[in-house]
């Protein structure tokens, strides 16, 4: 059984640990708050430009671009965009499990964040580039990123190129999710944006009209590289707002928990402080009867 100052040592170490996750806490809910409003806020910019190139494909005919270029080969690049930190809960767990069943011959990574390098290296799986970004994106980061999968996938050294992040739904939801990003597929087909419920929307029956200067396929094939940059970078903003959420959840769930804790110790510890002045008194009377008779 605890003594009493083993319970006051564990008492004051699980508080000093309650501090830190609270400030954690808090720190992390005014990063989520910026990384949720700039994802949200890229969403409608996404789907204009899907709006808008689907237009332009409407108009240009029999166009052809080499980032539409479908081929029949299995091999693949896959950008994976994992966290640089942990102490985020079961995000990049539930993320990595899903890089995990992809097929490792076929599938080169390309990682964004620290932890997917980490794991790409722990499983020895084919790494093709490391990038970092920051804790703020940048769309330098993104384009980066992108370049780099537009070069294997227009080297013919991959077939295709997919994107697994962590798609933000809520604070206290995100779910990984694996998109395609080359080849490009049919403009009119694209989901509007990467995020929230309505991603799976077509751009169909729009209304609007477009009139472009140049000409539509001069248009598509100078937009469809930076389609792709953007593309890449939402999801980066994606990613990094589900990490704060999930990191700001975490950390609650960790301050609580202490708080729990805490108050379970100093139960047992009044317990045992009021055991053993209750011995003690009962030894005084004891003494005090035997002095007596």
């Amino acid at each position: 059984m605890a003594s009493l100052r083993d319970l006051r040592r564990r008492i004051k170490s699980i508080k000093n640990t309650a501090q830190i996750t609270k400030a954690m806490q808090m720190v992390a809910s005014a990063k989520m708050r910026k990384a949720q409003m700039a994802a949200v806020a890229g969403r409608p910019y996404a789907q204009l430009m899907n709006e808008v190139l689907s237009a332009a494909t409407a108009g240009a005919g029999e166009f052809s671009h080499p980032l539409m270029e479908q081929r029949e080969g299995s091999r693949r690049a896959v950008i994976l965009i994992t966290t640089d930190k942990g102490l985020c809960g079961a995000l990049n767990t539930n993320l990595l499990r899903e890089a995990g069943r992809l097929e490792a011959g076929n599938t080169v990574f390309v990682t964004a964040g620290k932890k997917g390098a980490q794991w790409a290296a722990r499983l020895k799986r084919e790494l093709g580039a490391e990038f970092l970004y920051k804790d703020t994106p940048a769309f330098a980061d993104a384009r980066a990123i992108s370049k780099f999968a537009q070069q294997l996938f227009l080297e013919g050294k991959v077939d295709r190129v997919d994107v697994l992040f962590t798609n933000f739904i809520s604070t206290i939801n995100q779910r990984p999710e694996l998109r395609p990003l080359l080849p490009i597929g049919k403009l009119h087909k694209l989901e509007a944006g990467v995020g929230g419920e309505n991603a799976a929307a077509t751009l169909e029956g729009t209304g609007r009209e477009y009139q472009f200067e140049p000409a539509p396929a001069k248009l598509l094939g100078d937009l469809l590289p930076q389609y792709v940059n953007y593309q890449v970078y939402q999801y980066l903003l994606e990613a990094k707002a589900s990490e704060h959420s999930a990191r700001m959840v975490a950390m609650k769930n960790a301050t609580d928990n202490a708080k729990g804790i805490i108050k379970d110790l100093s139960l047992e510890y009044n317990k045992l402080r009021q055991a053993n002045i209750t011995k003690e008194l009962l030894e005084i009377t004891s003494a005090a009867m035997a002095m007596g008779n």
